[in-house]
């Protein structure tokens, strides 16, 4: 075999051998991706609990159904920005909904409301009744990022949850996790668009996975091919040579 040749079959197993490796860290991220949707799933299912009976760990809360009762302080709602919806551009409202008895209040992710540019609103138009009863899921707030949280010049528009920031703008303690309200508005008119809950799909994994296997077949085909024809040709040649020394 030419060393070109062997060269050539090297590679390819080389780059056979590193596509299936990534085909199969691919069918390990759909099984992380499966456990944790049937983890969320478990979660959603579950029965609405009042917030002291949640886990005090927020990881172990997160997507649990909650029900608050309280009001409504919307002197210090905020609004989140840059949030689309079908393609529409808009915005989030958070409001604090104070529970009486505790001094610690919760921000509520009321929903979905149109702002042509992703960030100014009329929040006054969005205003629901005071007094509430919320049932929604618990939900944790971004990590922290470099850069200022607040944008716009009201000073309660964010471009993320940053407890931080979001401490500064409220007067009194929040808790640690916020809720995405999904209870019915009283005024479809008059209230934000409920968001949905987190899409429980698998993702691209499967059909990554299957692409990086396809590639390592080509690979290996394509090797297989060459070798055999390189060797049908150098026997064609050897027998050529063969008849012409006979001859």
């Amino acid at each position: 075999m030419r060393r070109s040749s062997l060269l050539f079959l090297v590679i390819a197993a080389v780059v056979a051998l590193g596509c299936v490796r990534l085909g199969v860290w691919q069918l390990g991220r759909l099984g992380e991706r499966r456990a944790a949707n049937a983890l969320v799933r478990s979660r959603l299912d579950s029965a609405a609990v009042p917030p002291e009976r949640l886990p005090a760990d927020t990881g172990r809360a997160r997507y649990r159904r909650v029900v608050l009762r309280g009001t409504y302080d919307f002197a210090h709602q905020v609004v989140l920005a840059g949030r689309s919806r079908n393609g529409s551009p808009g915005v989030n409202l958070l409001t604090p909904l104070r529970i009486a008895g505790h001094d610690t209040a919760v921000l509520v992710n009321r929903g979905w409301v149109y702002s042509p540019d992703a960030t100014a609103v009329d929040a006054t138009r969005w205003r629901e009744p005071d007094a509430a009863q919320v049932e929604g899921l618990v939900n944790t707030y971004h990590d922290p990022a470099t850069g200022p949280a607040i944008i716009g010049r009201d000073g309660r528009t964010l471009r993320r949850l940053d407890p931080g920031t979001l401490d500064t703008l409220v007067p009194y303690p929040l808790a640690r996790y916020f809720v995405i309200a999904t209870s019915p508005p009283a005024d479809s008119a008059t209230s934000p668009v409920r968001l949905a809950p987190p899409p429980l799909d698998e993702g691209n994994h499967a059909s990554y996975a299957f692409q990086w296997f396809a590639f390592a077949t080509i690979a290996l085909g394509g090797a297989g091919v060459t070798w055999w024809q390189g060797r049908r040709r150098r026997a064609g040649d050897g027998r050529n040579q063969e008849l012409g020394t006979r001859n």
